[in-house]
């Protein structure tokens, strides 16, 4: 699919009906970007399809979805209080057609207006593609680590910062 197959890329709000709709493309990009990274055992993939729908439902109201042709196909949360990334999926047939990128630069944006100078994020050094995607995206590795997780063959990640431009002033939603 190219990206002239789709008209235009809708970022947004994540719904409440929609929770188990991420969860599902949470686990559709992690089989395919991060299992083949790890060592399959018993109960991985269940274990992580519960972790990702759980997370999705609880961090609901700081998601923002990406949204082609009213299908929901990809989204991107934030941590509460800090400026932190820790989940951007699209699905697989999605990927490499602008739509992380354009997650990614709404979420920068969000982040900016809240006065915010940089942004953090993580992802497995394993995942090449994923961290061409980000540096691409002007982010700059910070570190190396061991991936917290109890999970089969220790991934280690790569941390990685974007400096921002925040927006000084008041934000107010008043019309």
């Amino acid at each position: 699919m190219s990206s002239e197959m789709f008209s235009e890329i809708v970022i947004r709000k994540a719904l409440p009906e929609e929770s188990s709709r991420l969860g599902d493309i949470a686990y559709e990009a992690w089989e395919r970007g991060i299992l083949p990274l790890l060592s399959e055992a018993p109960g991985l993939r269940s274990g992580e399809r519960r972790r990702l729908a759980a997370a999705a439902h609880e961090m609901l109201d700081r998601i923002i979805v990406a949204e082609v042709e009213g299908v929901a196909v990809g989204w991107c949360s934030r941590s509460r209080g800090r400026p932190y990334i820790p989940f951007l999926f699209v699905t697989p047939e999605y990927q490499s057609h602008g739509v992380g990128s354009a997650l990614l630069r709404r979420m920068e944006s969000m982040l900016e207006l809240e006065g915010e100078s940089r942004v953090l994020l993580e992802t497995p050094a394993d995942n090449v593609r994923a961290v061409h995607f980000y540096e691409r995206q002007g982010y700059h590795i910070l570190a190396l680590k061991p991936d917290g997780r109890a999970q089969p063959g220790p991934l280690v990640s790569i941390r990685l910062e974007k400096r921002l431009n925040p927006f000084k002033g008041p934000v107010t939603d008043v019309e």
